[in-house]
């Protein structure tokens, strides 16, 4: 069994803000990059990382990847330092439309996540309707501010609005997705799974 499969097609996001909220996302595929001279293909990097992480994960070193790939062991080993949870990490779990947002929240301080951020359906839809553009817009970006402040966000959320949740935040981020695109009713999380999670970003 592959342990990692091909990295999803990497897209550009535009979104406003209460199309984020809305979880609206539009995309622009690139399978092409120029830059200066170079036009570079985002698949045939896709191919080559999936390849090392996969040696890897397989027992191989460093060294022994990189002479099979033709590699230099230096860069298989930045490779791996961008893709590492940070140890000891303060961490903030975000998550909409949750169904059972009391036991996502009491296994969270179980855990001692340090920030929690949980929305039913009903509740997202409640808070798009009873502002005004302005307000939405600014109420999510003191949000997005708080969490910020936080090292590692773990997001509960559809597969399309990991990406640019995450791209907003800016932070790390580990998406544990609860559905495809889009999701218009509360969706259960599985609270040990979700335990297991906390558990392997918080591992010294």
């Amino acid at each position: 069994m592959r342990v990692m499969e091909r990295f999803d097609r990497l897209a550009l996001y535009t979104t406003s803000c209460t199309d984020l909220a809305l979880g609206e996302v539009r995309t622009v595929d690139q399978e092409f990059i120029r830059i200066g001279e170079k036009v570079l293909g985002r698949r045939k990097i896709d191919d080559a990382v999936s390849r090392i992480l996969e040696l890897r994960f397989q027992g191989f070193s460093q060294q022994e990847v990189a002479d099979r790939l033709h590699l230099d062991r230096t860069f298989i080993s930045r490779l791996e330092s961008l893709g590492e949870l940070r140890k000891g990490a303060t961490i903030a779990l975000v998550g909409f439309p949750i169904l059972n947002r009391e036991e996502v929240r009491r296994v969270a301080e179980e855990e001692g996540v340090d920030y929690v951020f949980l929305l039913s359906e009903a509740e997202r839809r409640a808070f798009l309707q009873k502002r005004d553009g302005l307000t939405v817009f600014n109420e999510v970006m003191e949000i997005v501010a708080h969490v910020r402040q936080y090292d590692v966000v773990i997001l509960l959320v559809s597969d399309k609005r990991a990406g640019i949740v995450g791209a907003l935040l800016d932070r790390e981020v580990v998406p544990l997705s609860i559905g495809k695109s889009p999701i218009e009713e509360d969706k259960r999380v599985d609270p040990e799974q979700l335990r297991q999670l906390i558990a392997g970003v918080r591992i010294k």
